[in-house]
């Protein structure tokens, strides 16, 4: 089976943590639900790429017991000690490494790299037993869309190798604006997306290269840390159709999406 390439839409901090958020987070959490569901018994491992690391190169996770990163402000003091203890897989981080090297991008690996919530989270979520063999998978600190598109690219042999390709980020990631009073640019950047990732292979490219046009993109991504992994999905995604996956139009106030390509019955 080929697997799927996913971007998820990650929410916000530690949430599968936190029973007071469980209500808010019960679409989300039904979707990863249901994404797991549908790989189930063909994905080997998983290589996230996720918003919340940054380099100047493509950097690869290698640790093979990863620890944690608590990468978040002002949760509760029992969300400082969650622990997600999935096993890492320097082998893949190697194998995604040279892939990525081969199609001409600077790459390099962390043998001490730790998980975000940018990855525990949907991972808790998905996988809550942690045993699902689990790499990241840095941005560029450039944030060049192109770029990340070409990794996405050079990627894509690992569908046929078990491997489940997610980004995670945020289609709306604006916490200054996280509210109702962005409910309408939200949803105006949320149907560029969708339709524009449904795009034939080279349009969808290049409407990617010029998110920056879309009708309230500022407004929804400041600073596009948190879009670039989807960019990385659309590239190991080829010509493969695209799937809603996850959609809420007034999540805390804004519409979010997820999206998946080359999604299985």
């Amino acid at each position: 089976m080929t697997m799927p390439v996913c971007y998820l839409s990650h929410g916000g901090g530690p949430w599968p943590w936190m029973p007071q958020a469980t209500e808010m987070y019960r679409p989300l959490d039904a979707s990863l639900k249901a994404l797991r569901a549908r790989v189930e018994g063909h994905v080997r491992a998983v290589l996230m790429i996720t918003a919340h690391w940054e380099e100047q190169v493509f950097g690869f996770s290698a640790a093979e017991k990863p620890g944690m990163i608590y990468d978040y402000y002002g949760f509760p003091p029992e969300t400082y000690q969650i622990q997600y203890n999935a096993p890492g897989e320097p082998a893949l981080a190697r194998r995604a490494a040279e892939l990525v090297a081969n199609g001409g991008l600077r790459v390099g690996i962390s043998p001490t790299r730790g998980f975000d919530h940018g990855t525990f989270s949907v991972m808790q979520s998905m996988w809550p037993e942690a045993t699902m063999p689990l790499v990241q998978m840095s941005i560029r600190a450039d944030f060049d869309p192109a770029a990340h598109l070409a990794a996405g690219r050079a990627l894509e042999p690992l569908r046929e190798e078990g491997i489940l390709i997610c980004g995670s980020g945020l289609s709306f990631h604006n916490l200054a604006k996280l509210n109702p009073s962005a409910a309408v640019p939200s949803q105006q950047f949320d149907a560029w997306l969708q339709s524009s990732l449904a795009l034939p292979l080279a349009e969808r490219d290049a409407a990617l290269c010029e998110w920056e046009k879309a009708p309230a993109a500022r407004i929804c991504q400041p600073t596009e840390d948190h879009l670039l992994p989807l960019m990385v999905a659309a590239g190991a995604a080829g010509d493969d159709a695209m799937e809603l996956i996850y959609h809420e139009d007034a999540f805390m106030g804004v519409a979010v999406s997820s999206f998946g390509w080359g999604m299985p019955a």
